[in-house]
C-alpha cells in the first residue's frame, strides 16, 4: 500500500522544540494543533495550539516522535509546507517555508497564503 500524503514536515529542530512545548505543559496534551486564522496585515496568521484530544478531521502526524495535528480548514494552505523553528540572535520561533505563500508582510508575521489547487494552477492571461 502506498504512503499517504504528508500534508506538513517537520525538520529535527522543529520536532524537538515541539516534544519540549509538549512536555512543559502544565495539562496532558497529546501534541500541537496548527491552522491558520485571518489577521495581520497580509490577510492570514499561523495559528498554533496545545491539543488535549484530536478532533474529528484532523489530519494528524506522527514525526520525529511527536505528533502534530493540522485543522482540516487549513490543509489545502499548508500541503507541501516544512515546518522549522529557528533561533537567531533577535528571534526565537516556529518558521513555516510555505510553497502557498504568495506574499508576507514586512515583519512576518503574517503571510497571504492560495489553497494548494490555485498555486498549482497556470497563470491566466
Amino acid at each position: 500500500m502506498a504512503s499517504r500524503f504528508q500534508v506538513l514536515k517537520l525538520t529535527d529542530a522543529a520536532a524537538e522544540r515541539v516534544r519540549e512545548i509538549v512536555e512543559a505543559s502544565d495539562r496532558p496534551v497529546i501534541g500541537l494543533r496548527v491552522g491558520i486564522k485571518k489577521g495581520g496585515c497580509a490577510g492570514m496568521e499561523y495559528a498554533m495550539d496545545l491539543v488535549e484530544e484530536a478532533k474529528p478531521g484532523d489530519d494528524v502526524i506522527d514525526d520525529k516522535g511527536v505528533k502534530i495535528f493540522v485543522d482540516p480548514s487549513a490543509v489545502l494552505f499548508l500541503l507541501g509546507t516544512e515546518m522549522d523553528h529557528e533561533t537567531t540572535k533577535f528571534r526565537s520561533g516556529f518558521v513555516f517555508r510555505n510553497p502557498n505563500e504568495v506574499s508576507a508582510c514586512g515583519c512576518g508575521e503574517s503571510v497571504n497564503l492560495v489553497p494548494a489547487e490555485e498555486a498549482g494552477a497556470p497563470a491566466q492571461g
